[in-house]
């Protein structure tokens, strides 16, 4: 008796949906079946946010000398441009939650910069505060940090979508010959691609628009099979919504939290870290976090207290890279 047409088609649709779910589970395991993997010159387990925005003043030179002498393996930093196109570390364009100034930084000149206030909450540590005891705290150019610190790992968001901000910081970059020590990213997509194009020697991170696409091309099964550009997956933890210091809007909880929930999944976190993309967590500040993080498989955690990341990371030793085997990275 034969098959109707019907019966047939059916047959044949439901046999090239298991190939592709057998091709796409197989491919999700061995992905380097069909991409190469990524390579980088550096590892990390111990991300300083803003140089550790809740020891010292964030984005300062004092956080930054602080978070290295505490271990940290990478510096992550802002960037924008002033008047006279010098760029400088500063999260924010306004200064008036860091220097009490209503003024934008891209209004003034490199030396018509004030300084920092004293006191600061770190933003990702819920009635967490910072106080400078010593002399006041500048807003440092790049190239400072850069000249400080020449063999530290460095990420750098560059914050607006300005060609000439992007293009001073590669000039920086190629000048101090750190493209292989060197992350640089933006939430934006268009951002990323404008960095991409700049100087494809440097990595990028994901973009939230791309973080979204990543999400739906793995629960779709099309993530084995797609080709990435990114060598670096940068989210939030959703334990990082409880400890902020300021208020979201619904919208934006909601939005958090179906992304937080999406990358809970050691399988995509191994999948990437296969294909030679770690995932970063940001930003973490208590040891219940830390090892939430590390136990769902990240590669390194971003954050404000960078001594005690370092002291938990001492006492947790399996996941502080740098005092492991390298074959148990790779």
């Amino acid at each position: 008796m034969s098959l109707s047409a019907g019966a047939t088609a059916g047959y044949a649709i439901l046999g090239s949906f298991g190939a592709y779910a057998l091709t796409s589970i197989v491919l999700l395991n061995f992905p380097t079946i069909l991409h190469r993997k990524k390579k980088r010159n550096f590892y990390c387990s111990h991300i300083s946010h803003r140089g550790g925005a809740a020891e010292r003043l964030e984005n300062t030179m004092s956080a930054f000398k602080n978070a290295v002498e505490s271990g940290c393996q990478m510096i992550e930093l802002d960037v924008h441009l002033t008047k006279d196109k010098v760029v400088v570390v500063s999260h924010d364009e306004n200064l008036k939650r860091c220097c009490d100034m209503d003024e934008k930084i891209s209004d003034l000149n490199f030396k018509e910069l004030p300084k920092l206030k004293d006191t600061l909450q770190a933003v990702f540590y819920n009635n967490q505060t910072c106080h400078n005891f010593g002399e006041k705290q500048h807003i440092p150019s790049l190239e400072e940090v850069f000249e400080q610190f020449p063999e530290t790992p460095i990420n750098v968001d560059v914050k607006d979508d300005d060609n000439v901000l992007i293009a001073e910081t590669d000039k920086l970059i190629k000048k101090y010959k750190r493209e292989n020590l060197t992350v640089w990213c933006n939430f934006r997509d268009v951002v990323v691609d404008k960095l991409q194009k700049f100087n494809p020697e440097v990595p990028v991170a994901f973009s939230m628009k791309r973080v979204a696409l990543l999400y739906v091309w793995f629960y779709t099964g099309l993530l084995p099979f797609i080709p990435l550009k990114e060598s670096f997956l940068e989210i939030p933890h959703p334990n990082c919504l409880n400890r902020i210091n300021f208020a979201l809007t619904a919208n934006q909880k909601r939005l958090v939290s179906i992304g937080s929930y999406f990358a809970r999944s050691r399988i995509l976190i191994n999948h990437l870290k296969a294909r030679g993309i770690p995932t970063y967590f940001w930003v973490l500040n208590e040891e219940e976090d830390f090892k939430a993080a590390f136990e769902l498989g990240a590669e390194g955690v971003m954050t404000d207290c960078p001594t005690k990341l370092s002291a938990w990371l001492d006492e947790n030793p399996q996941y502080w890279i740098g005092r492991r085997n390298e074959n148990e990275i790779d």
